[in-house]
């Protein structure tokens, strides 16, 4: 049953491109993503209220680090994700996504002095080579092709950049702090981020044309975006993380990009070139060899300290 729940909470994720890529032809990203994070916001806090008040002492300890998380994952992931599918395929912005752990990779190692075998290493290398296959659309030999990198591409990468600092620094939030109240809060600090943003925003472009935002398009986009990947994927993840563990359920977050991709090739009929499916086999081998890794030293460090029977 875990192994389901982390699976469909992957999906929900990687539905969040397809449905953002459809949503942001008709509206403005800041729009967008103010949206989500306020209807998630009342939708949390109407559901959560009591777990809130009654964990809210220790989430004020841990003020620093609750806000910095939600500007990483509740802010800037879905702001710059929404900004680059403007320009950019969904199918593009899922293949980026697949770098995030080798990303983290990194992070803990420059940030919390984490060792890194020679296998988490080629790991790196692979994903990062199977990036710059997608960028340069399977031609390393002519950096013309660069030309064809796109603003989207760029705000898509820091999307990517963006959801990987906030995974690995998600250790950080304190054990005490239940999932439920600290997603909530969360939404609810991002929602108060981006209002000021949509404010400036709308200030500098003008009104737009409200008519765009009340179609039942947009309104069912936007609903699954609050349902979905807003609130169940977080409940389903965190059900799923708690019966076998954070080490065992992270390799179900490469579900996400593929997930994404594969719903991108479905329903927008993106066209699938020979360099998306190198790119796609280079950054899983790149996974498979860190999430390998990962796995071994914790079974060493378990069998250390006598938790697993040999």
């Amino acid at each position: 049953m875990p192994y389901f729940l982390l699976s469909l909470a992957a999906c929900f994720w990687g539905g969040n491109y397809v449905v953002g890529h459809l949503l942001v032809a008709h509206a403005d990203p800041i729009i967008l993503s103010a949206a989500r994070w306020i209807f998630t916001a009342l939708l949390l806090s109407a559901l959560y209220i009591k777990q809130i008040r009654a964990q809210w002492p220790m989430m004020k300890k841990a003020g620093g680090t609750i806000i910095f998380l939600a500007l990483c994952g509740q802010v800037l992931f879905p702001l710059t994700l929404y900004i680059g599918l403007q320009y950019t395929s969904s199918l593009n912005a899922a293949i980026y996504l697949s770098t995030t752990p080798a990303l983290v990779l990194l992070i803990n190692k420059l940030i919390f002095k984490e060792k890194i075998s020679t296998q988490n290493i080629a790991g790196v290398v692979l994903s990062s080579l199977g990036v710059v296959w997608l960028v340069m659309q399977g031609d390393l030999l002519h950096l013309d092709t660069l030309k064809n990198l796109n603003r989207g591409d760029i705000w898509t990468m820091g999307s990517a950049a963006s959801w990987a600092v906030y995974c690995a620094f998600l250790r950080m939030k304190p054990r005490n702090v239940g999932g439920n109240a600290f997603v909530a809060v969360s939404a609810i600090f991002g929602a108060l981020v981006l209002l000021p943003v949509l404010a400036i925003s709308l200030m500098k472009t003008g009104l737009p044309d409200w008519a765009a935002y009340t179609t039942p398009g947009f309104l069912s986009g936007l609903l699954y975006l609050v349902v979905f990947p807003s609130w169940l994927s977080y409940l389903l993840w965190n059900k799923g993380i708690a019966v076998i563990g954070a080490t065992r359920g992270e390799i179900y977050s490469h579900l996400i990009p593929l997930s994404g991709g594969l719903f991108s090739v479905m329903f927008l009929h993106v066209t699938l070139h020979s360099y998306h499916l190198v790119s796609t086999v280079l950054i899983l081998c790149g996974i498979a060899l860190c999430s390998r890794a990962t796995q071994r030293k914790v079974v060493k460090d378990e069998r250390a300290e006598g938790k697993v029977q040999i």
